[in-house]
């Protein structure tokens, strides 16, 4: 399907510079460009920008495609590598120079260095004079080296109508003649994305706001080629706001986790509340908080993104990643948490342990908001007696809790069927029989279960242990008060 301004369908990309993680604002991009392709039956494509050779990592690419397999923003072909698109850059670098409309710049690196000086002590702008710009290579030393620049338009303006930030108009004469091909022969950033956008078909690019000066040189190399061999259309902009912290300066590190990775792995969030969080970070449909996947494609478009960067909240990812947990299926849940159980612990888990876990999910999950948090909550069903105590737990078993615990433990032991409801007719006969509330009870008996003060409810405690687990934690801690 085409949208208004575009004659073809639409195709989008996701071009990511592998020089580390997944940034969580490079997530929102790509998933930005997924959903405007999906909602309009388009293409999303990825494209990995890896021309500067010395920071780009093969660790880095995996990480990358690691963490949009995760969030399953998949590009809808093969992944675009733009080194090996050399050739191609250098090419129409050539086709530009041909058709006049670049040059050959012989300006030698103290020559602009000096230059820069000037402008520096008169402070003027920063930026190249074009004093090869209408000089004859001949001028030239014989073999001296050279760069190829582009011929930029000196009078008038350029005008980018811009899907989110509007109409935004430059004066040619703040554009300098950039470098398209450097003196070795390598094409420069700026070339090598113009070309990869037209090859590609890219339709609309939609990137970070702090892009959208590039796209005023940019778009003189497709006007430029335009004029030398048709064919090379103007993509629809988007530049989208920046994320930024809580404070409202630019997300950084102290801001928390800045990778993909580290809210899956360290932080225990699922990538559907991820995405969920990461749709609402500058864009909206009226009050709606809890979006689907599927809702998303229908509702998406770029008229509903603002032009004020998003300010990031911890808070409320978590809880929306509480809700997805309880909407989550629990063995998928139990998988996901088994290991992080084994990681506190530092042990292997005993086979079962998933079904256990499985069983006991609808307990654990309702009240937690993390993976690690429903791992914490877990701990207790692994442990082995004697069970460490947090200073808590341990104030309640004091004398009087360790006879009530005997007197329970004896209620228990006769129960012919270990059913919740069973478990929960004994202790309720316990607290009667000695005058006290139901809670009375429960504390000291879920201290002494778990080694915690906090746990799912004491009745799915004792009946996930099971009879025998339950009666001999109980038993280790009447001997540890007989000792």
């Amino acid at each position: 399907m085409s949208v208004k301004g575009v004659n073809k369908p639409v195709v989008t990309r996701f071009a990511p510079s592998p020089t580390g993680f997944l940034h969580i604002g490079g997530a929102r991009t790509a998933l930005f460009n997924w959903l405007f392709a999906r909602h309009h039956g388009g293409k999303f494509l990825l494209r990995i920008e890896d021309t500067d050779r010395a920071r780009s990592t093969e660790e880095a690419v995996a990480a990358i495609f690691d963490g949009l397999e995760w969030l399953g923003l998949g590009g809808d072909e093969p992944a675009v590598f733009q080194f090996e698109r050399t050739p191609r850059h250098a090419e129409v670098a050539n086709q530009l120079l041909a058709g006049g409309h670049a040059y050959r710049c012989y300006a030698t690196p103290e020559e602009l260095a000096e230059l820069r000086e000037q402008q520096r002590a008169a402070k003027q702008p920063m930026r190249y004079d074009g004093r090869w710009r209408d000089r004859s290579p001949e001028e030239a030393p014989q073999g001296a080296p050279f760069v190829i620049r582009l011929k930029a338009p000196r009078e008038g303006e350029t005008v980018i109508e811009d899907a989110v930030q509007g109409r935004v108009v430059v004066q040619n004469a703040e554009l300098d003649d950039m470098i398209l091909l450097r003196s070795d022969g390598t094409p420069t950033y700026m070339l090598a994305v113009v070309v990869d956008d037209h090859d590609m078909g890219i339709t609309h690019v939609i990137r970070g706001d702090d892009h959208l000066n590039n796209a005023f040189r940019q778009l003189g190399i497709i006007r430029a080629m335009a004029e030398i061999e048709g064919g090379w259309d103007e993509p629809v902009y988007a530049h989208i706001p920046l994320i930024h912290g809580s404070d409202g300066a630019k997300l950084s590190k102290r801001h928390g986790a800045l990778g993909v990775d580290a809210y899956r792995d360290e932080m225990g969030m699922l990538p559907e509340a991820v995405l969920n969080y990461l749709l609402r970070l500058g864009w909206g449909h009226g009050d709606e908080e809890i979006i689907s996947r599927d809702r998303a494609v229908e509702l998406f478009d770029i008229a509903g993104v603002g032009r004020s960067p998003s300010r990031f909240d911890i808070k409320k990812l978590e809880n929306l990643n509480g809700h997805y947990l309880r909407e989550a299926d629990d063995a998928r849940l139990a998988a996901l948490v088994a290991p992080r159980v084994a990681d506190r612990l530092g042990k292997p888990l005993p086979t079962g342990a998933e079904q256990l876990l499985t069983d006991a999910m609808p307990s654990l999950k309702p009240r937690a908001k993390t993976l690690n948090e429903i791992a914490e909550g877990a701990e207790f069903l692994f442990k082995n007696c004697p069970l460490d105590f947090d200073e808590k737990a341990l104030a309640l078993l004091d004398d009087s809790a360790r006879a009530l615990l005997g007197q329970t433990a004896d209620a228990l032991a006769p129960v012919p069927s270990w059913t919740v409801e069973a478990i929960e007719e004994a202790i309720r006969h316990v607290a009667e029989d000695a005058g006290l509330g139901l809670g009375k009870v429960a504390q000291p008996l879920r201290a002494a279960l778990t080694g915690r003060t906090v746990s799912p409810g004491i009745f799915d405690v004792l009946f996930l242990l099971g009879k025998a687990e339950s009666l001999e934690r109980l038993a280790a801690v009447r001997h540890a008060s007989a000792g």
